[in-house]
C-alpha cells in the first residue's frame, strides 16, 4: 500500500497477455509462487515486470503471469474473496500495489496528519533536485544526491508536493514532478520564478547540470 494515494486508480490494467480482471480464475487458492509476489510487490517502490518477478522467484514467467492474474482477482474479491481496499495494477509494464479510489481521502488525510509540519533536510535537498530537474526519476535523484531517496520520496509523495507525473516507456521507472501545492508555499506562481541555481554554486558551473 502506498503513502501516494493520489495516484490510485479504481480502473484496473489490462494484463500483458491482453486479459481482463474479469478473466482471472475465480477463487483458485493462491499458490507458493503468488505469495511470494505478493511479499516482493509489498516492497517495490516502481512496478515490478514480469520478467523480474520471474527471476526474483525463480519460476518461469507464464507462471508468474498466472500468479499475478490470481492475486489480481483475489484482491478484487473474484470468486467470494473479501475485496481489498488495495489494488494490483500494471501500470508501465510492470505491476505495484495501489490504494483503491474510493480509500484515497482517509489515506490521504491519515499520511498527512501523521507528518510532523517541518521537512528534513534531506526531504528538502530532494525536493529542490526534483524541482530543478523535473521530471526525475527516482535513480537520478539518488544518482545526484549520491544517497538512497526511497524514503525521502515516499515522503514527499505523501505530503503532496511531488507526483508521479510519467512512465519511462523503455526502464518503466516513474518520473516525479512538484505540485501546485508547492507552488503555493513557495509563494510563487510557476517554476520560472525560482532563483538560479548557477550563483549559488562554487564556480557557476558545476551542479546539477553535470548530471544527465
Amino acid at each position: 500500500m502506498r503513502g501516494d494515494s493520489t495516484r490510485a486508480s479504481s480502473s484496473g490494467a489490462p494484463f500483458s497477455t491482453g486479459e481482463s480482471a474479469a478473466a482471472a480464475p475465480e477463487g483458485g487458492p493462491a499458490t507458493p509462487i503468488a505469495r511470494q509476489l505478493e511479499a516482493l510487490l509489498m516492497v517495490a517502490d516502481e512496478p515490478q515486470p514480469l520478467v523480474e518477478l520471474a527471476s526474483a522467484v525463480g519460476a518461469p514467467v507464464a507462471a508468474v503471469r498466472q500468479a499475478i492474474a490470481t492475486l489480481v482477482a483475489d484482491f478484487d474479491g473474484v470468486g467470494g474473496t473479501v475485496r481489498r481496499g488495495f489494488e494490483l495494477r500494471e501500470v508501465g509494464g510492470g505491476w505495484r500495489f495501489y490504494v483503491r479510489d474510493e480509500h484515497d481521502p482517509v489515506v490521504r488525510d491519515f499520511v498527512l496528519t501523521q507528518n510532523p509540519t517541518k521537512l528534513s533536510q534531506a526531504a528538502l535537498e530532494t525536493l529542490a533536485v526534483i524541482a530543478y530537474k523535473q521530471p526525475i526519476t527516482r535513480s537520478s535523484i539518488a544518482q545526484i544526491r549520491a544517497v538512497n531517496v526511497d524514503s525521502v520520496v515516499r515522503t514527499l509523495l505523501g505530503r503532496g508536493l511531488i507526483t508521479e507525473s510519467s512512465t519511462d516507456p523503455e526502464t518503466g521507472a516513474i518520473n516525479y514532478e512538484t505540485t501546485g501545492l508547492l507552488l503555493t508555499h513557495l509563494g510563487i506562481n510557476s517554476l520560472d520564478e525560482l532563483p538560479l541555481i548557477s550563483p549559488l554554486l562554487s564556480d557557476g558551473q558545476g551542479g546539477f547540470d553535470d548530471v544527465a
